[in-house]
């Protein structure tokens, strides 16, 4: 499954609707707010995530709102999935 980068446009953090895929790099780390998510890609002719997002990216979310910092935290070097701004 290809993934992609969703810039977040505010409002609810879960439904994909709220996601744009990105085409510039994201200068985002860790906040307050949700900045950008790498989720499953829906289609080239898609500008939104795979629908439903996964329950791992949805607990990712979840903990990136309530802890401030990027996430997965654990391992260190794991590859990041969700980036917050202030």
């Amino acid at each position: 499954m290809a993934r992609s980068w969703y810039a977040f446009i505010g409002g609810n953090p879960i439904e994909i609707t709220n996601y744009y895929k990105a085409t510039v790099k994201h200068s985002c780390l860790c906040g307050d707010q949700i900045c950008a998510i790498c989720a499953v890609d829906a289609g080239a002719n898609n500008l939104h995530p795979a629908f439903p997002l996964s329950d791992n990216m949805k607990q990712y979310i979840q903990n990136a709102l309530i802890t401030g910092q990027i996430q997965p935290e654990i391992p260190y070097n794991t590859r990041k999935y969700v980036y917050l701004k202030h």
